[in-house]
Order: structure tokens, then C-alpha cells, then sequence
């Protein structure tokens, strides 16, 4: 099938969908000038992401831990929300119930103007501290002559390092919304990360799947678009948008 035509099933489907879920990962911000982690040109020369993003990292190593996230955070901010993210904000208006779980740190989705969200990996736009509830915006890299807080524990970037759970209702309310739609969007993400990878429901016979990731991982109840989502998601919605729900075909 040709992607045009890709394009119009995925629209036909998402257009009789009741209840969207939307699956985002670090493809998506590939347009927006971001680095993926695992792809070619991923995040950061030569250091083990395992390494950067854990407690053990952090413990051994703060400052390069720190060096790391600024460098991030810099990226992040000069950064702008893609066509990819503007069309999952313009879906939203289009189906009666939307949502969407991102997998992404870097703020761009919720800057998009996105209502129905929640960032299931945490957000480099705050801080917290491993000793005490403390938690702060960020909103400048982080000095780390700071580092140490006022209880004693250090001061960590607000994301969920290989290891940790997921925030408890996060997880809770994507999986409850992933469980209950009747069709899902996969897009940017190769769905290796876990427990996330599992909101996908790839295999699930009972939900139509739309994959949108140029490496597409296919699967019996999937459509794949194998390409980026900064074009295949803004043809979808402009072909949703052009036979509104309950129009004659």
C-alpha cells in the first residue's frame, strides 16, 4: 500500500474511533532538531545512556550526570514543537475522547498546547531531591554548585532513571485509557522501553493499532506508516478534518 493510501485508512479509522489512545516517544521530536537515544546520531558520545540515567550514575558521577541533562535541557529549550506535535493537538479536537501518554522529557508536547496528557518518564523542566519531597521548576541548566539541599540529599533531574517505577498516576491513568480505547496511535517510539511499550497493545486483536515510525515494528492488528510522524501525522488529521465525523463518505 502506498502511504497516501495508509494515510486515508488510518484517517477512516481514527474518524469512527470513539476512544483514542496516542503512544509518543523520541521520534517524535526528531523535527524538531532532538536527538533520539538509540537511533543514529543518539544522545551522548560515547557514554552509556544506562550509565547517565540511573542512581548508581548519579551517585558515582553528579557533575557528568549534570553535564549531561544541561546539555539536554539547552537542546529542549531551544527547541519548538514540530507539525507532528501540533497535529496530535489538533486530533484531540477531532474524536471524542483523546489521550495521550509520552514517553519524551523534553516539555514539547505539553508546550504544544496538548490538554489530555500526562508524561509517563517524568519532565527535565523540574528538579527534585533524593532525601526529601523538595521539588522545583527548572528553568535555566542547573548549577551545580547546588547540588546539595538543605536535608542533605542531592538535587536530581524530575525523570525516571532505568530502574524506577514509573509515577504511580501516570501509569495508573495511561493504562486505564490505553485499556479502554478502541484505537491507538504509536508514533515515534520502537517500543522497547517497558512497562510503557505494553500501552501499545500491539497484538490485541480487539484495537486497531497505527504504527508511525520510519523503523515500524508491525504487528497482526497494526498499520504501518513508515515514516516520520511530522508528515504522517498532520496528513492523517487533515484528512480527518476534511470529512468530519457523521459527513457522507
Amino acid at each position: 500500500m502506498s502511504l497516501d493510501s495508509d494515510v486515508r485508512t488510518a484517517a477512516a479509522l481514527l474518524g469512527a474511533a470513539n476512544r483514542v489512545f496516542v503512544l509518543t516517544g523520541a521520534g517524535l521530536g526528531v523535527a524538531s532538531g532532538l536527538r533520539t537515544f538509540r537511533g543514529d546520531g543518539g544522545y551522548w558520545r560515547d557514554t552509556a545512556v544506562e550509565t547517565l540515567a540511573s542512581r548508581a550514575g548519579f551517585a558515582r558521577d553528579p557533575d557528568l550526570v549534570w553535564a549531561w541533562y544541561n546539555e539536554r535541557f539547552a537542546a529542549y529549550a531551544a527547541a519548538e514543537p514540530n507539525a507532528g506535535h501540533r497535529a496530535l493537538v489538533e486530533l484531540e479536537g477531532h474524536v471524542p475522547h483523546f489521550f495521550l501518554a509520552t514517553q519524551n522529557v523534553d516539555g514539547l508536547q505539553k508546550r504544544a498546547g496538548s490538554r489530555a496528557l500526562v508524561e509517563l518518564h517524568g519532565d527535565l523542566q523540574h528538579v527534585r531531591c533524593t532525601g526529601c519531597s523538595y521539588r522545583a521548576a527548572l528553568d535555566a541548566p542547573f548549577d551545580v554548585a547546588a547540588l546539595t539541599h538543605d536535608c542533605g540529599g542531592k538535587i536530581r533531574p524530575n525523570i525516571v532513571w532505568f530502574g524506577e517505577s514509573l509515577p504511580l498516576e501516570a501509569w495508573d491513568r495511561a493504562a486505564r485509557e490505553s485499556a479502554a480505547a478502541d484505537a491507538v496511535i504509536v508514533a515515534g517510539t520502537s517500543l522497547l522501553v517497558h512497562p510503557a511499550a505494553s500501552l501499545a497493545r500491539v497484538g490485541d486483536e480487539r484495537v486497531v493499532v497505527i504504527e508511525i515510525n520510519p523503523e515500524a515494528t508491525g504487528g497482526p492488528n497494526v498499520l504501518a506508516l513508515q515514516t516520520g510522524t511530522e508528515i504522517a501525522l498532520p496528513a492523517i488529521v487533515a484528512a480527518i478534518a476534511s470529512n468530519p465525523r457523521g459527513a457522507a463518505p
